[in-house]
């Protein structure tokens, strides 16, 4: 890595925006481990985060955790946000974080239609999607009714209220990767006719009523992250907007409904959004919403995580472009992935320079993060 020491302080800038405020620019990023037996998370999982706050990342945002539905999880290993049990292990992951000197938020999830039918805590429980279409557009279940709907909105605003409760610093909602909330925003997948369907506005409608049922939970200094994404789980080409216009459509309802702050995932950070701009889909949409975004996709690494996990090793890659991009003020925050989640130490080694000490990703590692 070539990067220099003088042009990675911009990532050690402190950062103050919404109600949120941050001793730095980087943010570890979600990334499902499946290491909470029964939903629980252990001492294991709260040492995990601790060893990344301890070595200066600014915002922890964990794994998914999922909200008390019975289609809400296709993974028993996966840790849940709604029973005590679960609370009691994610307030000492709170504690030993903010021990360490960090700040760390739940993403809340619900896996919608990728969840499938038998898998999970409640193997009986029909998996829930909008229109009962899969990702690729094909009848296989039934659609969700507007009772259950409104069921899963309660149990997204009881999942924040118990996050704000029991410590955290703020929530994420997941409404990225073609899961549940994303379901309803994509055209593909959200056939409906009723008030939760139709134009791209129209269906908003679920992911704003998500919001504001959680900052009603929560009240308006308790900041909420929406995590979202254009792509799809292998439908990667995949758009919810095809240009600015489209894009600005999209983003308002949630805006109106209390985000504070965007989690704008991509493949690769520095790939333009739409054609005609340099701007890339967190630049895009801070232009858009004048809310700070994080940027997120292959940072650090050579290689974008579709291949990272397909079996190819990556990596480490300078960030000059990183850096420039943020010093123009494109986005505020960063959130690492594979990078950090290889090496706990990856944000006290680029912040001290010592970037022949980066540790590259490969798959073998991914199992056995420590």
């Amino acid at each position: 890595m070539s990067t220099s020491r003088t042009s990675i302080q911009s990532l050690f800038q402190p950062f103050q925006g919404a109600p949120l405020s941050l001793s730095n620019r980087i943010v570890m990023a979600p990334m499902t481990r499946s290491h909470s037996p029964n939903g629980i998370p252990g001492d294991n999982v709260a040492g995990y985060y601790r060893r990344r706050a301890e070595n200066g990342v600014g915002l922890i945002v964990t794994e998914g955790t999922t909200i008390n539905h019975p289609a809400a999880s296709g993974d028993t290993n996966i840790p849940n946000f709604h029973d005590e049990k679960a609370l009691e292990g994610w307030a000492q992951v709170v504690k030993e974080v903010h021990e360490a000197g960090g700040k760390i938020i739940p993403q809340i999830w619900h896996q919608g239609i990728l969840r499938s039918e038998g898998q999970g805590p409640h193997p009986q429980a029909p998996s829930a999607s909008p229109s009962g279409l899969n990702l690729a557009g094909e009848k296989v279940s039934e659609p969700l009714s507007v009772d259950e709907i409104q069921s899963i909105v309660k149990a997204f605003a009881q999942a924040a209220a118990d996050a704000k409760r029991i410590g955290f610093d703020g929530i994420e909602l997941h409404g990225a990767h073609g899961y549940l909330i994303d379901e309803f925003l994509w055209e593909q997948t959200n056939q409906r006719t009723d008030e939760y369907g139709g134009d791209l506005v129209k269906r908003t409608r679920f992911a704003a009523e998500v919001v504001r049922a959680c900052r009603e939970a929560v009240g308006p200094d308790f900041p909420i992250v929406f995590r979202i994404s254009q792509w799809k789980t292998s439908f990667y080409d995949a758009k919810l907007a095809t240009d600015s216009e489209q894009l600005n459509q999209l983003l308002q309802p949630l805006v109106e409904a209390g985000v504070d702050i965007f989690h704008c995932s991509t493949r690769r950070f520095w790939v333009p959004e739409f054609e005609g701009s340099d701007l890339t889909f967190a630049g895009w949409v801070k232009k858009l919403t004048g809310k700070p975004t994080i940027t997120v996709g292959s940072v650090g690494l050579d290689n974008d995580f579709i291949n990272g996990f397909m079996g190819n090793d990556a990596g480490t890659k300078d960030m000059d472009e990183l850096t420039d991009r943020l010093e123009q003020g494109q986005f505020d925050l960063v959130a690492v992935g594979r990078a950090l989640l290889v090496d706990p130490a990856w944000a006290a080694k680029i912040r001290e320079g010592r970037f022949d000490e980066l540790l590259p990703f490969t798959p073998a590692s991914f199992g056995t993060l420590s």
